[in-house]
């Protein structure tokens, strides 16, 4: 039976009254039955990401009833207890100056009462998720045998988007040529990214409750041919890329339980199941340590997986599945996104509760620097240039700071050897209006540098994107009112700007509007090279747009 449509909390929660509750803090606030069943809903979708499935933190903090540990000798204490219902009340809905969005325009009063009550109590533990568990909700809808032979439609798959509609549980797939909607389907809620096949057939979702899904575009219209759920929470899926392995395998990690998946890459079918669990970079035990990023390399049959809490980076040999070899790299807690340098030989990722960047070598398989940064830098998968100065750079946004780092990254070809000294040095700071950044993002043929600015708290700066200009980057950035440029009425709730996407030419900058689920969104469309308004797409089934992928930029890793 397909997992397509299956309530949303069915992955998380289900069985959990089976499993016994932890017994709530005896000082915690009253809540009935049917109050928790709600709040535990809300902080799914809207916090766990964060702060975690039992609470430990990472990206955000702690929201543990009590916690204590020890620094510099001194035992210090706290915990949402201590905050009490109406601090913590305040904090859910004007956020912080750390990076937390503000909610009083996505949830109701009588929603961030219930969740500061709510997280005032000890953390339920969900289910585990077995191999056997993936192999019972696998549903191979279309065998390989019965697929198409070859592509029968007439639509430039190199340059079609793959659209989040969040809060609808859907994937909206747009022609990028004639910016028009090709077709939406259903996927697992909220989708977390999605990955194309080495050939560019096949796009590949994973939703953030678990359900994967293979979506083929050679059909008159993209059919989904397989399902399967890899647990109750996930973030990353990637297929094997290097050559003789294209796409005969599928990875995908999950942060609850926290452990990371294979696949048939072509069916879904379930192979393996390998936890995460185990000691962080400080030599402590985790028992929640959450696969956050996974890349496939492209010099070597490997993929990068990243583990949040422990900090460790693994590189999974993909070469013999029954008799898997792995390299553990230690690097910083709490490792998020991130993104290839120019070269494809370097991974830059997050470690964003550390305020730092790693870089893993993946031609030496060992870690090549680790990187201060502002607070909280948070990627995506960054954005690469040759900076006028310093040579080959790659960049990060901060969700707690109001600036771009610009990190130096080495490079093999002659003519940038003079810019070696620089190399993993943050060699300038490109200042915002504001922190809360998510997305950095140029191309080989831009002289554009674009970064958004959605976890702002403040309209006019979450409603729009900030262009550099990388001939002058001591200028301060162009300001696009992305809700404005839309057309559509102002709503009480913020329209967030979200992940600038390029086409595939690198002439054209897609750009979400996210609104909230009663509001009119929208995806807006710039002429990269004049900035101008090109096009505003916009439909009753546009619901909360946010992460978007090219085919032809994420089969390449061109950003």
């Amino acid at each position: 039976m397909s997992t397509i449509g299956k309530p949303l909390i069915a992955g998380l929660f289900a069985g959990m009254s089976m499993l016994g509750m932890a017994v709530a803090h005896a000082a915690a606030p009253d809540m009935t039955a049917e109050e928790k069943e709600a709040a535990k809903k809300i902080y799914f979708e809207r916090c766990a990401g964060c702060h975690g499935v039992l609470r430990k933190g990472a990206t955000g903090k702690n929201l543990e009833p009590h916690w204590e540990k020890t620094e510099d000798g001194k035992k210090i204490e706290g915990g949402t207890l201590k905050l009490g219902t109406k601090r913590l009340e305040n904090i859910i809905a004007f956020g912080t100056e750390g990076g937390m969005v503000n909610y009083d325009d996505i949830l109701t009063a009588e929603e961030i009462n219930l969740m500061a009550r709510y997280i005032q109590h000890t953390p339920d533990i969900p289910p585990e998720f077995s191999l056997q568990d993936m192999k019972d909700s696998w549903n191979l809808i279309v065998p390989v045998a019965e697929r198409p032979k070859k592509q029968m439609n007439k639509v430039n798959l190199q340059n079609v988007f793959a659209i989040t509609l969040r809060d609808a549980g859907k994937l909206a797939l747009v022609d990028g040529d004639t910016h028009e909607i090709w077709k939406i389907l259903d996927t697992g809620y909220a989708v977390h990214i999605s990955r194309l096949s080495a050939s560019g057939r096949y796009v590949y979702t994973v939703g953030r409750d678990g359900l994967t899904t293979i979506i083929d575009m050679w059909y008159p219209e993209p059919t989904t041919v397989a399902t399967v759920r890899l647990g109750s929470d996930a973030r990353s899926v990637d297929v094997s890329k290097f050559k003789g392995y294209e796409d005969k395998y599928l990875i995908g990690g999950t942060y609850w339980p926290p452990q990371y998946s294979i696949m048939d890459g072509e069916t879904l079918e379930p192979m393996k199941v390998v936890s995460t669990r185990g000691q962080t970079v400080d030599g402590e035990y985790h028992p929640e340590p959450r696969v956050a990023s996974i890349v496939a390399s492209h010099i070597k049959p490997e993929w990068v997986v990243n583990v949040k809490e422990t900090g460790q980076i693994m590189l999974v040999d993909y070469t013999d599945i029954k008799n898997l070899k792995t390299t553990t790299i230690e690097s910083a807690k709490f490792l998020h996104d991130g993104g290839w340098d120019a070269s494809h030989r370097y991974f830059m990722v997050a470690a964003n509760a550390s305020n730092k960047v790693a870089a893993v070598d993946t031609k030496t398989g060992k870690l090549a620097a680790l990187i201060d940064t502002a607070k909280i830098p948070h990627p995506g998968r960054g954005a690469n240039f040759v900076h006028p100065q310093f040579g080959p750079v790659w960049s990060t946004g901060h969700l707690g700071d109001d600036v771009v780092s610009l990190i130096s990254t080495p490079s093999d070809e002659s003519k940038y050897a003079k810019y070696k000294e620089h190399n993993w040095k943050v060699v300038q700071e490109l200042k915002m209006p504001g922190a809360g950044n998510l997305f950095v993002k140029t191309h080989p043929k831009s002289k554009h540098f674009w970064a958004d600015a959605p976890m702002n708290p403040e309209r006019e700066v979450a409603e729009s994107v900030y262009v550099f200009d990388m001939n002058d980057l001591s200028k301060a950035p162009t300001q696009l009112n992305v809700a404005k440029d839309s057309g559509l009425p102002e709503s009480k709730a913020i329209r967030r700007a979200v992940q600038p996407e390029y086409n595939k030419a690198g002439d054209e900058v897609w750009i979400s509007l996210w609104g909230g689920k009663t509001d009119q969104s929208a995806i807006v469309i710039y002429d990269d090279k004049t900035l101008k308004l090109k096009r505003v797409i916009t439909d009753p089934a546009v619901v909360t747009p946010t992460g978007k992928f090219n085919v032809f930029n994420t089969m390449n890793d061109v950003y």
